[in-house]
């Protein structure tokens, strides 16, 4: 069952915060909530939070034999799925718009714009490359979900360390952590994306993040996916209010910089994490 509506003295006190620049928790109109971090004891296990909005990635690696159209490339594959555990505007067992949405932009952005080298996970060509799965598992929507689990999948990937194989001829030799330190992913570049929402006000500004009633009440949103290099991997409007030229590049001016702080904030949790590990070979 969906929750109702937010109530008119609600809807209107919100929007009339918006028209002055001001929001309900506080933010700045492009200001993001900040991300924070938590690693598993395994490798490739990410819990993101922005907000109350939390999601959990996690990725595993298998041998398999490679598609007969792309010898040299490994796969990967990334599944996802909205549960009401995440909102009670979910349903078990059926795809909502909103989750087909995200899949394909999930998808666009982690995979079919080479974060990862797929020619690096090649093992023996034509008959061995490595398999990556990318689980996300949404535990709770607060707002602008699809944000948080970009940020939870590309950080899963660079944190994630597959295992280390030898080839001798046509045998194939796994080695266990155990014995060898395990590979980090090739990784291209880190794609991340940032939402904005528009209101059919023009003088209500574009707000960065935006929560789960500004959601509600907006009349359309963007989605921009780029890395710290300046390159703009996807750009998604799916509907709303038309927006003009100028204001786009201005939005894609702001997110370089946004892009730039997450790539450093990243980062830095991976070395944090990494500080704290010890891998042992005997």
């Amino acid at each position: 069952m969906r929750p109702p509506s937010p109530s008119i003295p609600e809807r209107e006190f919100a929007l009339s915060v918006l028209k002055q620049s001001l929001r309900l928790d506080g933010r700045t109109p492009l200001e993001m909530r900040m991300p924070a971090f938590r690693f598993g004891p395994e490798l490739g296990w990410v819990e993101c939070a922005l907000g109350k909005t939390r999601v959990v990635a996690h990725v595993d690696a298998k041998m398999v034999k490679p598609l007969p159209e792309r010898p040299f490339e490994g796969i990967i594959t990334i599944h996802s799925e909205l549960s009401p555990m995440a909102s009670t505007e979910y349903e078990a067992g059926r795809l909502s718009e909103e989750e087909v949405l995200l899949a394909r932009l999930l998808d666009k952005v982690l995979r079919r714009s080479d974060a990862v080298d797929k020619e690096s996970l090649c093992i023996l060509a034509g008959q061995r490359v490595w398999h990556l799965r990318l689980t996300l598992h949404f535990l709770a929507d607060a707002g602008n979900i699809l944000d948080c689990a970009c940020l939870a999948g590309i950080t899963a990937l660079k944190h994630f360390r597959r295992p280390d194989v030898e080839v001798i001829g046509d045998d194939v030799t796994v080695h266990p952590p155990s014995s060898r330190a395990p590979v980090p992913l090739s990784i291209n570049h880190t794609p991340l994306c940032l939402t904005f929402a528009f209101f059919i006000d023009p003088e209500t500004p574009p707000i960065l993040d935006p929560a789960q009633l500004e959601a509600t009440l907006s009349s359309g949103s963007m989605t921009l996916a780029m890395n710290a290099q300046r390159e703009l991997c996807v750009v998604q409007k799916a509907g709303g209010v038309p927006l003009p030229v100028d204001e786009i590049l201005r939005l894609v001016e702001v997110g370089v910089q946004k892009v730039k702080e997450l790539d450093v904030l990243v980062e830095a949790a991976l070395q944090e994490d990494w500080k704290g590990r010890r891998i042992e070979v005997r």
